[in-house]
């Protein structure tokens, strides 16, 4: 049996564990609507959403690499901006909480395997997963795979930041509020 064509969806050759920022777009499974509701141009998060907020921020404790920027969860969808930066593991992001210079100098940190886009939000999925499913919301998943789209430039991460942080406003007109 011969399967389908399937569009790729990632940058042929790519690597996507280097230095970058990426914009994610991740729907639940079915476009359904579990968290929260945009109230006055205002998304409300409810405790599922609140667990897709907490998880995102959690990426940025859990791998020192990753430097989070803008992000929104909406009724079934999340968007961010994502920043994988080596330096950060070499410098040390809180180099203050484990002493001083003198200390510091002769410590050699562990080299950590940076993980790529794809695992960090296949992280990011199964977590927030587990914890949603917890609570109580015992059938949810996501949709499977996610949109990325790599920031090759200070314009089109400007243009991308200001849709993220619009888009409560723009709810209305959503193409994931259209389908669901």
């Amino acid at each position: 049996m011969k399967w389908p064509d399937r569009k790729l969806n990632r940058l042929n050759g790519f690597d996507y564990s280097r230095d970058a920022l990426y914009f994610i777009t991740s729907c639940v499974q079915d476009k359904a609507c579990v968290f929260g509701n945009v109230v006055n141009e205002e998304m409300q998060l409810n405790e599922y959403g609140a667990v897709a907020e907490q998880q995102w921020n959690w990426l940025e404790k859990q791998y020192p690499y990753v430097l989070l920027h803008a992000f929104v969860v909406m009724p079934n969808h999340v968007h961010g901006i994502i920043e994988i930066d080596r330096e950060l593991v070499v410098t040390g992001r809180d180099l203050s909480a484990r002493g001083s210079a003198d200390e510091t100098e002769n410590y050699t940190y562990p080299i950590q395997k940076i993980k790529s886009i794809s695992e960090l939000i296949g992280v990011y999925k199964t977590t927030t997963s587990k914890l949603i499913r917890a609570a109580g919301l015992t059938d949810f998943a996501w949709q499977r795979s996610f949109h990325d789209h790599i920031i090759r430039s200070d314009k089109a991460y400007f243009k991308i930041k200001d849709y993220i942080l619009g888009n409560p406003e723009k709810w209305p007109e959503d193409v994931f509020y259209q389908q669901v």
